[in-house]
């Protein structure tokens, strides 16, 4: 089951179960669309992957199967990995 967090790692900012602004890697990990377009340019400092919209849990869903309720942040600091492989496609890091 798709673990729905509800912030960005970086930045803190709120993204609920029905936000356009949640970015998830293969792995899960969760950042806002800003973070991961001006910040992480599209490379997750946690697996080297690429981000895609997190997509919503209906909500007959959310009783059964609630968001995390503790908070996942670990803010990123800009570093040669993330430059070095902003230009390489995530299938092939």
């Amino acid at each position: 089951m798709l673990e729905i967090r509800l912030n960005c790692e970086n930045c803190d900012k709120p993204l609920p179960n029905d936000s356009d602004e949640a970015m998830i890697c293969t792995y899960e990990c969760t950042f806002c669309k800003d973070c991961v377009d001006h910040v992480l340019l599209n490379v997750c400092p946690n697996c080297g992957g690429g981000f895609e919209k997190r997509p919503t849990r209906p909500k007959a869903g959310l009783d059964k199967y609630p968001p995390r309720k503790d908070k996942v942040l670990k803010p990123v600091q800009h570093n040669k990995y993330l430059a070095k492989n902003q230009s390489v496609d995530p299938r092939n890091r």
